[in-house]
């Protein structure tokens, strides 16, 4: 496995709003080696989000390449970067995007049910399942529906549905954005320890707070990056 989980190049992003173009990434590069756990921040309009929508496979760029794994998937067709997302990504979301009407356990499946890659039985599917929710606090709530969940505990399903694919990066977007800050905390807290068991993370947030849980902080504006920096070894410790 090449030691970048990521690497960018040059990347840039157009948008056509009518006869006018805007220009939301403007020569974006910069990498990310497996095992980081990484910030990415900005104020609005800053490119945080069409950068998030690139790294995703949700979108690809007008120029420039983006390499995941040692995979150029820069210029894939919209089915193949889906494929991409479901075996090499997982999403946690700010609104947790659970089926409301499923259990928990099988909200966390359904990555395995959608993967061309997966060969495994229904028991097989349903093991790795109770193990991922195991991995972040929910044993014991397999068979609870959303609505029968607090925040804290949907925000832990997505978090397990987004490991069952065992993907190269989790990437979360604003996960703490529908909590309160006692439960946002304790959700930090299954980030660093995944990212202590080896998980590459990239986390898009706007507050500084969240950010500092992670090791590295990247901040744009205005479609560049504009500083790039370690996390404080101080603030390492007081976590």
């Amino acid at each position: 496995m090449p030691s970048n989980v990521i690497e960018i190049v040059d990347l840039t992003k157009t948008y056509k709003m009518g006869e006018n173009e805007v220009l939301a990434l403007r020569g974006v590069s910069l990498e990310i080696q497996a095992g980081e756990y990484v910030a990415v921040m900005g104020p609005s309009g800053s490119g945080k989000s069409t950068l998030m929508n690139i790294i995703g496979c949700l979108d690809r760029p007008s120029s420039g390449k983006y390499i995941l794994e040692g995979i150029d998937v820069s210029t894939f067709s919209r089915d193949r970067r889906a494929e991409i997302r479901n075996d090499k990504i997982g999403f946690i979301f700010q609104n947790f995007n659970l089926l409301a009407r499923t259990s928990a356990i099988e909200n966390v499946e359904l990555p395995l049910i959608y993967s061309q890659k997966n060969s495994l039985s229904d028991q097989q599917m349903r093991e790795r399942a109770r193990l991922c929710m195991d991995r972040v606090g929910l044993k014991g709530w397999e068979h609870h529906t959303p609505a029968q969940l607090s925040g804290g505990q949907q925000q832990r399903v997505a978090i397990a549905r987004a490991l069952i694919n065992e993907p190269a990066i989790l990437l979360a977007d604003e996960p703490t954005g529908n909590l309160d800050s006692k439960t946002s905390e304790q959700v930090m807290e299954i980030f660093e320890k995944l990212n202590e068991e080896g998980i590459s993370i990239v986390l898009i947030t706007h507050e500084m707070d969240i950010a500092e849980h992670s090791k590295r902080i990247i901040m744009l504006r205005d479609g560049v990056v504009v500083t790039d920096h370690a996390v404080s070894a101080r603030r390492l410790i007081a976590q």
